[in-house]
């Protein structure tokens, strides 16, 4: 009751957002994190043609050569004279992949079908693939997010394109008014902020900030369910004040890596999440392009689709604000 009483309110709020921005909503604003892998430009004639994929059991393999990141490429745009012209593509085993605990190297997932020579792409940044064999690198890669990979056929111009999630936590890009009691800020996994919390209720044991680093910089975070206090954060618990210093300014931003576990399929891999804060006095202060930025996250969101299509949406922004 509690998460869907949480949607219905972010789906409000993003609707109010919205009126506020009155302006046409753009793509939002890179900020940090990994690239996707490639040696070769996507062909301006290309093709997004979404095809399912088959459950197939797949197993760890050794490291690859997946972690150089590469300057992104466009999402393709034109359409496709027909579904043939897409009749093989990159299958990963399941719509879903995660990343699993390893000794020092970085966790590897390749395809287990081979569609042929060709150039893997993928969409939004924050993914790191191999663009001749499609090899990706989990361990470097943005987890949390859903994917769409590309792939390009040698000898032809047309893409081909399925989606894929990395199984991890994320936060919505959102404000919360502390004023009207929005003092929680909780995760949601695999891309669907929908499902079931997979660190809630009875035999779970999931871990949050295991290194400590977002309490060093007094952000306050539930060790065992990942929802951050907000209102804590902001004023603290001590005589020096929250994350934003005993008299915080508009427009004020940390970012705060979060490390976690989760008691799930990624068998309490060692994850990690960078955060964006921002605090800003009132609603109105926040300038119109950041929160028309913010509304597009937001509502791709929560309609499964991906965050962005040509920008890097991590860090997830979480803005503090006292008061409408």
């Amino acid at each position: 009751m509690k998460k869907n009483q949480y949607i219905s309110s972010l789906i409000i709020l993003a609707l109010f957002i919205s009126v506020i921005a009155c302006r046409k909503i753009v793509e939002p604003i890179q900020i940090t994190g990994q690239t996707q892998v490639d040696t070769t430009q996507a062909p301006k004639d290309s093709t997004p043609v979404k095809h399912d994929t088959v459950a197939v059991k797949h197993d760890s393999v050794k490291q690859a050569k997946v972690d150089t990141p590469a300057a992104p490429v466009p999402f393709p745009q034109t359409p496709p004279p027909s579904v043939s012209s897409c009749p093989v593509l990159p299958i990963y085993g399941d719509s879903i992949i995660y990343g699993q605990p390893t000794s020092g190297s970085d966790y590897i997932f390749r395809p287990v079908n081979s569609p042929g020579a060709g150039h893997y792409f993928s969409w939004p940044i924050g993914m790191v693939i191999d663009s001749l064999t499609g090899a990706i690198n989990i361990t470097k890669s943005e987890t949390g997010l859903r994917y769409a990979i590309g792939f390009v056929k040698s000898g032809t111009t047309d893409t081909c394109i399925s989606t894929l999630i990395v199984g991890g936590v994320a936060y919505m890009d959102s404000v919360y008014v502390l004023n009207d009691h929005q003092e929680k800020a909780l995760p949601y996994y695999n891309a669907n902020p929908y499902l079931p919390p997979a660190c809630s209720g009875p035999g779970t044991s999931c871990t949050f900030d295991v290194t400590g680093t977002a309490a060093a910089r007094k952000v306050v975070i539930n060790n065992s369910s990942g929802e951050i206090d907000l209102k804590k954060t902001l004023n603290g618990t001590g005589l020096l004040g929250g994350a934003f210093g005993l008299l915080p300014l508009d427009g004020q931003t940390i970012t705060v890596p979060v490390y976690y576990k989760l008691n799930d399929a990624s068998n309490h891999a060692l994850q990690h999440i960078d955060l964006t804060i921002a605090y800003y006095s009132s609603k109105s202060s926040i300038g119109s392009g950041l929160l028309g930025n913010l509304v597009t996250k937001l509502t791709n969101t929560l309609s499964l689709l991906l965050i962005s299509k040509s920008y890097n949406p991590r860090p997830p922004l979480i803005i503090i604000v006292r008061r409408e």
